[in-house]
């Protein structure tokens, strides 16, 4: 009942008013000109009419002379899906910890499955975040953990056996705060994962962080390149410790990867490797944007939506 009342708003009903509301999210001060990037209210002009050739919110660039709108430049852009959609796909998307699915969004929306699944990869798309700050800092800890994902079940046809045949998933996690997660693809032949997870972290800590992983060697030699590394030993032959004796401990990026797993057993249900990374960077988007951090469903959805420009996804490559 409370969803329902929720897609009561004007912006889930009106074409007029989502634009409206889209636009007022990605444009605060105005249109800007999604060719030349003018925001100078006096060259930017609203073409109004009543031809069927005026698209709605078409906007006109006096600069540079094109036309554009506010789903120009964005994952949003030439779909044929409505925007009331759109909106209502990304609050059904936010609302949750353990996500929608594509067949869910099909049978509320009224859309094809091929279309909400599509959909659902445009907006996992928009959360992922370009350029972001390195983790942890002086006297704070960061936690580092790996798993591994990949077709379980011994009575599927691609059943694989064994950590070498499954996708590596390492996940950096603030013990209160933010989480960076990413796949790390195998390179037979090439530089060792040991090496390719050193990248990843170096990469996303300051060097004055705390480093806290399990026993794992992974991280042997490159915990020497931050503040500390302090380890858990979970090893039940050594006593299966939570924490450590300092008081270190890998609880919070274990729960992360608890809850990414059961969500994409109990929600997902499957997923190729070849999109695994965007499900990473849905798990790690509402994992930043959590209640917990101060987030409402509203907000959540509101800083998805700011993150669909300068971003495509397609179903062929453009030329």
């Amino acid at each position: 009942m409370a969803k329902n009342a929720t897609f009561q708003h004007p912006m889930f009903q009106n074409e007029d008013a989502a634009r409206e509301a889209l636009e007022a999210e990605l444009w605060p001060n105005g249109p800007v000109c999604r060719h030349c990037g003018n925001v100078d209210a006096d060259k930017i002009a609203k073409v109004e009419g009543k031809k069927q050739s005026h698209r709605a919110g078409l906007y006109y660039c006096n600069e540079c002379k094109s036309q554009f709108t506010v789903t120009v430049g964005t994952v949003l852009e030439r779909s044929k899906v409505p925007l009331t959609k759109w909106l209502m796909a990304a609050h059904m998307f936010n609302s949750g910890k353990n996500g929608v699915s594509a067949h869910e969004i099909h049978r509320t929306l009224g859309v094809t499955y091929k279309t909400a699944w599509f959909m659902m990869h445009r907006l996992r798309e928009a959360m992922n975040e370009l350029n972001p700050a390195p983790m942890g800092g002086e006297g704070q800890s960061v936690q580092a953990d790996e798993t591994y994902y990949g077709n379980s079940s011994k009575r599927s046809k691609g059943y694989r056996k064994g950590h070498s045949k499954k996708a590596v998933i390492v996940a950096l996690v603030e013990p209160k705060g933010r989480a960076r997660v990413v796949q790390i693809a195998p390179e037979k032949g090439r530089r060792p994962m040991s090496q390719k997870v050193r990248d990843f972290l170096v990469t996303n800590m300051h060097r004055t962080s705390e480093l806290h992983t399990d026993e794992s060697r992974l991280y042997t030699e490159t915990g020497k390149e931050f503040a500390a590394h302090k380890t858990v030993v979970h090893g039940s032959h050594q006593g299966g410790e939570y924490v450590g004796k300092d008081g270190q401990t890998t609880n919070a990026v274990e729960n992360f990867f608890g809850n990414f797993k059961r969500s994409m057993k109990g929600t997902y249900r499957f997923c190729g490797e070849q999109h695994l990374q965007r499900y990473l960077n849905e798990f790690e988007f509402r994992h930043n944007h959590r209640t917990k951090l101060g987030f409402t469903d509203g907000e959540r959805t509101a800083a998805a939506l700011k993150g669909i420009e300068g971003k495509r996804l397609t179903y062929r490559p453009t030329n």
